[in-house]
């Protein structure tokens, strides 16, 4: 027997040549992961073609679509509805001749009462009481002036007052008559509002605009 051949095997088979022959792994395992990933693979696209399926005959995608859009475009408060706040609010502003105003006097200097109270009588208000101010805003009031009413006349007559005096504070005191308030001149007092101004601020204040915010947005 030759040195070349292979043990065992009896003399039978002789290896010729320069080149040996090379031990391989068996393909069985290869194959087997193979076929694990593509049966994997394969019940997965099963599985989301089913789910597609279902959202087509049940409208699933079409009702999501809907939700979307609709919550998107969702409008607010309608300009009908705007409209009408507007209207409530302005309805219940009343007209200068309607208001009776004290005209006092908190600061140091002599005359501005009645100078403020001839204008104002000029522009359209009642005038009641000028004088000074009393002792718990004499000195006391730092601004251009300040404007004291009942709480019906903080949102009423006293907006309507402000509009001829810029700056001007608004306060609500304890007194019922909501028809009559009190503008208390204060220490930062120079004059009252230009009255093409106060015109102006005063038709603005009467029929204000809706909020551009509020309207419907088209979709």
């Amino acid at each position: 027997m030759s040195m070349l051949t292979p043990p065992g095997m009896g003399g039978q088979y002789r290896i010729t040549g320069d080149k040996y022959p090379r031990m391989r792994r068996p393909r069985g395992r290869r194959r087997l992961v193979f076929l694990v990933v593509v049966s994997v693979t394969a019940l997965g696209l099963i599985g989301w073609g089913t789910l597609q399926l279902i959202d087509v005959f049940t409208g699933g995608g079409d009702k999501a679509t809907a939700a979307g859009t609709k919550a998107h475009c969702a409008p607010g408060p309608s300009a009908k509805a705007s409209t009408a706040a507007v209207s409530t609010a302005a309805g219940a502003l009343p007209q200068p001749g309607k208001i009776t105003v004290n005209v006092l006097n908190a600061t140091p200097r002599s005359g501005l009462a009645k100078d403020t109270a001839d204008e104002l009588k000029k522009r359209g208000f009642r005038i009641g009481d000028v004088g000074n101010a009393p002792k718990a805003y004499d000195k006391k009031v730092a601004g251009p002036g300040l404007l004291l009413g009942s709480t019906a006349a903080v949102k009423a007559a006293l907006p309507v007052l402000g509009t001829q005096l810029s700056g001007a504070q608004l306060k609500a005191d304890g007194r019922t008559q909501a028809d009559r308030v009190d503008l208390i001149i204060g220490t930062g007092f120079t004059s009252l509002t230009k009255k093409e101004d106060a015109d102006k601020a005063l038709a603005l204040l009467a029929e204000p605009r809706p909020d551009s915010s509020t309207e419907p947005k088209n979709c």
